[in-house]
């Protein structure tokens, strides 16, 4: 913790990446900088400190033209424009124009002495080369180099196997050599069972009030499969997370074997869909598996359906919304303003302890704890801990 790096964020939605630097600067950002579309995810981390940090848009020219100078500024723009979980990723995609957007203004008008941010792993690879470009474009009219670090939230601690990536402007002409992570992950089930707070939290209402074993194709492994056992029980027994879908074809068991089953309990729709499957999967075709998730050990990118589909490794439930907060790694007293319906702004998120261990490399190359080397341009692996060093402007695929 150093009392005397100051920091500010832009774009923070919920405040995973502030939250971080907070944690490791100790104290408060000085401001908020952002734009009118992220108001309402914004307004969560805002709510959080009582709405203590001055706010201000840039797009509706709040913000003093004597802004204050700070040490370190962090982003968080919304990465689905090259998110591979998102059907609209591309090149192209407006939502691009944020990480350009946010660059430009922030190393032309604050000028930290460190400005980062964390995106979709497809940042650094052939997909986002073009933006890259730009960025590097920037980065050298305003006095800066540029590094990417490439890495997995597993890494890093935390219970779910999602890249990501990280961009990192760095005033003056050299970069640190980062380090590299690997620290034992925490198991989906402690993190689940570690996140209750009390009796009268707030945050303790189920996101999706079914149980699990109400679901026919999770009933049927229950009862056909595994003879009649409880989901604690089928909990214990497997390995490692998976699904009704996944561990039904996993038995070598097809489709139009389990839709008798299904009909004849009454799950109607659930066995025509069940055909419907049998006949794509013959045909060659493929088909989506996203269902109740039995989490175990790990699981996938805490996105999309995941949040209202995994289970409680102990109940017969899904999971409380305090326990998706605690996944994310969000503090144990944040309160998500407007409950079920904002629950995707917890996925729109950077988990807070992988941002910290991002902080702490800025904090030991602000305090002259890092090798550095003079380049323009680095990509860091965390996955295969590699890295190189562009010192000649070439192009980003010579790094991929």
């Amino acid at each position: 913790m150093n009392n005397n790096i100051t920091h500010a964020a832009i774009v923070p939605l919920i405040g995973g990446l502030p939250l971080a630097m907070e944690s490791v600067f100790g104290k408060k950002p000085e401001y908020v900088l952002s734009y009118t579309p992220f108001e309402a995810n914004d307004s969560q981390y805002r709510d959080y400190h009582n709405n203590t940090i001055p706010y201000y848009r840039i797009d509706k020219n709040e913000a003093p033209s004597s802004l204050k100078s700070v040490d370190v500024v962090g982003a968080t723009c919304p990465c689905a424009g090259l998110s591979s979980l998102s059907p609209s990723s591309s090149t192209d995609n407006k939502a691009n124009d944020w990480m350009v957007e946010s660059a430009k203004y922030v190393l032309g008008k604050v000028k930290p002495k460190v400005f980062w941010g964390e995106n979709a792993p497809r940042l650094a690879s052939k997909m986002g080369e073009p933006i890259v470009e730009k960025l590097r474009v920037i980065a050298k009219e305003n006095g800066y180099t540029m590094s990417l670090y490439k890495t997995k939230s597993k890494f890093h601690g935390l219970s779910q196997t999602r890249d990501r990536a990280f961009y990192f402007f760095w005033q003056g002409e050299s970069i640190p050599h980062m380090p590299f992570y690997g620290r034992q992950h925490e198991k989906i089930e402690d993190t689940i069972r570690n996140a209750f707070v009390s009796d009268d939290d707030p945050m303790n209402v189920l996101v999706n009030e079914k149980k699990p074993s109400e679901d026919a194709f999770y009933d049927y492994v229950l009862k056909e499969i595994e003879g009649g056992i409880t989901h604690q029980e089928f909990f214990q027994k497997i390995d490692k997370s998976t699904n009704p879908l996944v561990y039904i074809e996993s038995k070598g068991i097809k489709y139009n074997e389990v839709e008798p089953w299904l009909r004849e309990k009454g799950y109607e729709k659930e066995a025509d869909r069940a055909l419907r499957m049998y006949k794509k999967l013959e045909s060659g075709g493929n088909i989506m598996r996203k269902t109740t998730e039995i989490a175990k050990d790990y699981v996938g990118a805490f996105v999309g359906h995941m949040p209202c589909c995994i289970t409680h490794p102990d109940e017969d439930r899904y999971l409380t919304i305090r326990e998706c907060l605690e996944i994310m790694k969000m503090p144990k007293d944040f309160q998500l303003q407007g409950g079920r319906k904002n629950l995707n702004m917890i996925c729109q998120n950077v988990p807070v302890t992988t941002a910290e261990d991002m902080s702490r490399v800025i904090l030991y190359w602000l305090n002259g704890k890092l090798d550095t080397k003079k380049a323009e341009f680095g990509v860091f692996d965390n996955k295969k801990q590699t890295y190189e060093f562009e010192e000649i402007p070439q192009t980003l695929e010579k790094f991929i």
